[in-house]
């Protein structure tokens, strides 16, 4: 079978896809292509992993900037245009989005030339993109069951999220191999695929000070923040500063703790990998959907949250301090292991399969 994906923006959006391929590319008879943006992350990405790739020009909606919503509008047509060549040229069986203004006229293109179209909802409250195009589309896999509230199509599938199985199924790296001590804690704070200014910043007091002698921290800074940190903050022995870490489900296995922010790919991973943690949401992602990703957790007992506009030092401490209690830390960890994962790239994939070929998709997995 022949599949287009498309994804952008965020690796929110681009690492579920990415994990689907993985999918997809055990049988070798399978072709695919990805659909992305010009000027963001998967740009650069998806084509140094030796990923077919198709760039087409857009552009997020503007509140306030009309003569860019004018110019995108153009920038929209453009690209339906161009999408429509893309499909004409492949004749994929299937398309499937994850997500991101880019999917838009991806979708669109495909339905008009009578091809079948699957989404994927990674967050508890789904994107604007997702809730338009999903009258249109042929199946909604979601990530958290009562997603399928807010869709509006009748074959909503729960499939969980697909970073989960590859979580699953990576190998545990040694967090020795990064110079951390085996017999310690280790702390893993990551904000993000791209990072946060605005939360580094509020991390710096921290960072200069907190130092315990049963734990170590790994700070992944995000590249855009690192050289100004690396060169000008002062931390203990115990505390490492990295700017990005690849495949970082590897190291959650080995580490006790995790700060972060609650986007739903770092939420499939921690449930994945049962790892504690803070998350930290952002705030400013449509719908504050982070909050509602990182409350899910906070209700099964098995993170805690603090929201930017609270975060300080002592915040972090005394989080990080009752999470490592004793019992908290031994119920915690009881009730992750609670918590079923399910192999979400094997169901969507089958599931896409059965609908292509005729065969009616099912409501939910029994898995």
């Amino acid at each position: 079978m022949k599949f287009i994906l498309t994804a952008g923006g965020t690796g929110g959006h681009i690492y579920p896809a990415l994990s689907i391929l993985e999918e997809i590319k055990k049988d070798k008879k399978n072709e695919y292509l990805y659909i992305g943006t010009k000027n963001r992350m998967e740009n650069e990405l998806i084509p140094n992993m030796g990923i077919p790739y198709e760039g087409i020009e857009i552009y997020g909606l503007s509140k306030t900037n009309m003569i860019r919503n004018i110019k995108n509008i153009k920038c929209i047509i453009s690209s339906y245009k161009k999408c429509l060549k893309i499909i004409d040229d492949f004749k994929p069986d299937g398309v499937i989005a994850f997500g991101g203004y880019v999917t838009l006229p991806v979708c669109l293109a495909a339905k008009k030339r009578g091809v079948k179209v699957f989404l994927h909802e990674q967050n508890k409250l789904p994107g604007k993109t997702n809730i338009f195009l999903s009258k249109k589309v042929d199946a909604v896999f979601v990530s958290f069951k009562d997603s399928e509230k807010k869709l509006k199509n009748k074959n909503v599938i729960y499939s969980g999220n697909p970073v989960s199985q590859r979580a699953i199924e990576c190998k545990k790296y040694n967090k020795t191999d990064l110079g951390f001590n085996k017999d310690k804690k280790l702390i893993i704070i990551v904000m993000g695929s791209l990072g946060s200014t605005s939360v580094n910043e509020k991390l710096l007091d921290f960072l200069r000070t907190y130092e315990r002698e049963d734990s170590e921290i790994l700070f992944i800074s995000g590249k855009t923040n690192y050289a100004e940190l690396n060169n000008n903050l002062i931390v203990p022995k115990s505390t490492k500063i990295v700017p990005f870490f690849d495949n970082l489900p590897t190291l959650m296995k080995s580490a006790d703790l995790i700060i972060s922010r609650a986007g739903a790919s770092t939420i499939a991973e921690i449930l994945a990998t049962k790892i504690p943690s803070i998350l930290i949401p952002s705030p400013y992602v449509a719908n504050n959907h982070q909050y509602y990703n990182a409350l899910d957790l906070v209700n099964k007992g098995v993170s805690s949250l603090i929201e930017e506009k609270d975060l300080d030092k002592n915040t972090l401490v005394e989080e990080i301090d009752k999470m490592f209690d004793k019992e908290k830390l031994k119920d915690v960890k009881n009730k992750l292991e609670e918590i079923k994962t399910i192999d979400s790239s094997t169901i969507m994939l089958n599931e896409i399969k059965n609908i292509i070929k005729g065969k009616n998709g099912k409501k939910e997995s029994k898995k």
